[in-house]
This record gives structure tokens, sequence and C-alpha cells, in this order.
């Protein structure tokens, strides 16, 4: 019985005793864990405030980074392109009562002379009957025939003719040659009825391109420019025309030729040979520092002589529309001498820049020497007072 009661006090000793052990163990390894949270938390603060030291260092080499940098280069911007110099000329002597002189490449007026003042353009006129017809034709062999009652009014009226005969089959090429080189009336009432039935309606055509080329001006009633006190225009219309005229190259080729032969017709088995109607009166094209490209002249008895021309001087080309100068179909041709003598000035005025210039430079020149050799003069004074 006492054994027993031993026992149990010992078992009882035996488990104070564990329990004492195990809250040893706890305590033990909860102390552990708080010096370990402890020495990782000042870990971590050291690791921070070393951190927060090195980057002030770095930031502060940044700034010395970027003053070494090459600054971008800002792009230069391009000069503004100055107008080339108009030359000077002076349209007061021409002949012509009405004209102007245009720079083709970018439409500057050089000289004008009543350039708005209205005036019948006679055959200047078929400028436009032309583009109207290039600007409708779709084949240029196609046929077109000259009808013998338009022939016969033609003739009756004392109109300028190709001379294509009555019932002729004319192809459309040879039709516009021969409204721009002999002035062929009986090629223009071809086309326009050809295309639109009747003269009337060409006419409502080329008064619409009229509008569209800003032609405020102008009226059209006829595609031949025989003579109506409503069929008007200005110089300053007409060289609209013709600037736009020239950029279709058809029309330029067929403008700037001096002569064409045309295709055999049944009237005229061999073709007939065209002249141009300015080139024809000119013994040479060549004029100073160039020449007359091209041209198509008008003339009627209300109208006088009027000329389309246009010209390359200097490498750079020229329009000049005048209309109203004296005299006839027999007379001297006064609208080509005026367009001679115009053309010229504008090579005179370079000739006179260059001559300016090379006087300038000899006048420097001079100057120069002069100042040495008075030096010299000087140095020799100097010498032989010594």
């Amino acid at each position: 019985m006492s054994k027993q009661k031993m026992s149990k006090k010992q078992m009882m000793r035996k488990k104070q005793r564990n329990r004492r052990i195990v809250t040893f163990i706890i305590g033990f390894v909860v102390i552990a864990l708080i010096w370990l949270g402890v020495l990782i938390f000042i870990g971590q603060r050291q690791k921070k405030a070393q951190t927060d030291t090195a980057v002030p260092t770095q930031e502060a080499q940044i700034p010395e980074e970027q003053t070494t940098e090459t600054p971008e280069a800002t792009a230069t911007p391009e000069p503004t392109p100055t107008a080339e110099p108009l030359p000077t000329v002076d349209l007061s002597a021409m002949d012509s009562k009405s004209g102007i002189l245009i720079r083709l490449s970018d439409g500057s007026v050089v000289a004008e002379k009543e350039a708005d003042t209205r005036i019948y353009p006679a055959s200047m006129t078929k400028i436009m009957t032309a583009v109207i017809a290039l600007e409708n034709l779709t084949d240029m062999e196609a046929l077109i025939p000259i009808d013998a009652a338009t022939y016969d009014m033609l003739y009756t009226q004392e109109a300028s003719m190709a001379g294509f005969a009555p019932g002729d089959q004319v192809k459309a090429i040879d039709m516009l040659y021969g409204i721009m080189l002999p002035s062929g009336a009986e090629c223009c009432l071809g086309v326009a009825e050809h295309l639109f039935g009747s003269e009337e309606a060409f006419v409502a055509k080329m008064n619409e391109k009229a509008q569209e080329l800003g032609m405020t001006n102008t009226h059209f009633v006829t595609s031949t420019g025989l003579h109506d006190p409503e069929h008007y225009t200005t110089a300053r219309d007409l060289s609209k025309l013709l600037s736009y005229a020239l950029q279709n190259e058809t029309f330029r080729t067929i403008y700037c030729s001096h002569e064409y032969t045309t295709s055999p017709t049944a009237g005229n088995p061999e073709g007939l040979h065209f002249l141009s109607t300015m080139f024809k009166k000119m013994d040479t094209s060549a004029i100073n520092g160039g020449e007359i490209e091209g041209g198509k002249t008008g003339y009627t008895s209300d109208a006088g002589q009027c000329l389309a021309s246009l010209a390359m001087v200097d490498s750079t080309e020229y329009i000049l529309i005048t209309a109203g100068a004296q005299g006839g179909p027999s007379t001297e041709p006064y609208h080509i001498l005026d367009a001679i003598a115009v053309y010229d000035q504008i090579a005179g005025t370079d000739a006179a820049a260059d001559t300016a210039s090379d006087t300038t430079t000899d006048t420097a020149a001079d100057a120069a020497l002069a100042e040495t050799q008075g030096a010299d003069d000087s140095l020799a004074e100097d010498v032989s007072a010594q």
C-alpha cells in the first residue's frame, strides 16, 4: 500500500518535472524567436540605412552624366527662295495699242500697256478653238468632212482659209494644224460641227472655258474670230488663255511649228503644205539672247494687226500679247516688229546688268591700283627725304 502511494508521488513529481521541462523549452524557443526577430529587424534597418546613403551618391552622379551628353542639333530652317527678278521692259513705244508681257514660268507680269482694255482678237480666237478641239477630240486620225455649204459661206465672208476643198475628208490632226498655221476658217467650223453639231454649241464651250480660266472680260461669238461687236477680250485675258494652252504638248507642238504637210485628200491628193502666218513674215526667228518659238497672228480692219507669241530669252520663256497695231495683210508686220523689239529689251536688260557689274568691278580694281601706286609714291618720297 505504501509502495503504491510512493509510486503515485513519484509519478506526480515526474509529471511536474516534465511540465517544467516543456515550459522551459517553450520559453526558450519563444525567447529565441524574439531574438531572431530583433536581429532581422536590426539587419533590415542597417540595410535600409546603407541604401539611403547610397542613393544620393547615384543621384549626384546623374547630372554629371547629363552634362557630358552632346545636345541634339537643331535643324536649320531652309531659307525662303527669293523670286527671280523681272527684267525691265517698256511697252510704251509699241505700235500696238494694247499688250502684256508675261514670264511663263510663274505668270509674273513683266510689262503691260492697256492690258485690260477691250480688244477684238481676230484670229487669235483660234487659240481657244484649238484648245476646245484638243480637249474633246478622242481620235486624231478621225476623218472630219469639209461641208460645202459652210465653205461657200466662209468664202463669201472673205475668211482666211487653209485650202481644203469642199467635200474633203480631213484627219483631225490636219484640221488642228489648219486652224493654227494658215488660220483656216473652214477647219474651225469643220471641227465645231463635228464635235457639237453646230458652231453655236461649240462657241458655248469656248465661253465656258473662258470663265473657267478666269477670262472675266472675254466673250466669244464665233470660232474663227470674224468680226462681231460682241466678240471681244483683253490682252490680259488672252495671256491667261495662251499660258493654259501651252501646257498641252500637242498644242505647243502645233503652235511652235514653222510648217506642216497634211495627209492627201480627194481635193488635194498630194496633201497641203502649211506655213505659219507669223514665221513666213520673218527672215529669222532669232532675237537677242534667244528666239521666238511660236505665235498666232490675227487681223481684221477693226482689230488691227494682232499677235500672241512665245519666246525664249536667256533660257526663260515669255509670252507677249499685242493688239491694235496699224497696217494690214499687205503692209509691214508691225505686230511682229513690236514683238521683236520687246523681246530684245529683255536681253538688253540682262546685258546692261552684266555691263554694270563689270564696270563696278573694273572701277573697284582701278581704285585699288591707284591706292597701291599712291602708297608706292609716298614711300619713294619718304626714302628720298632721308
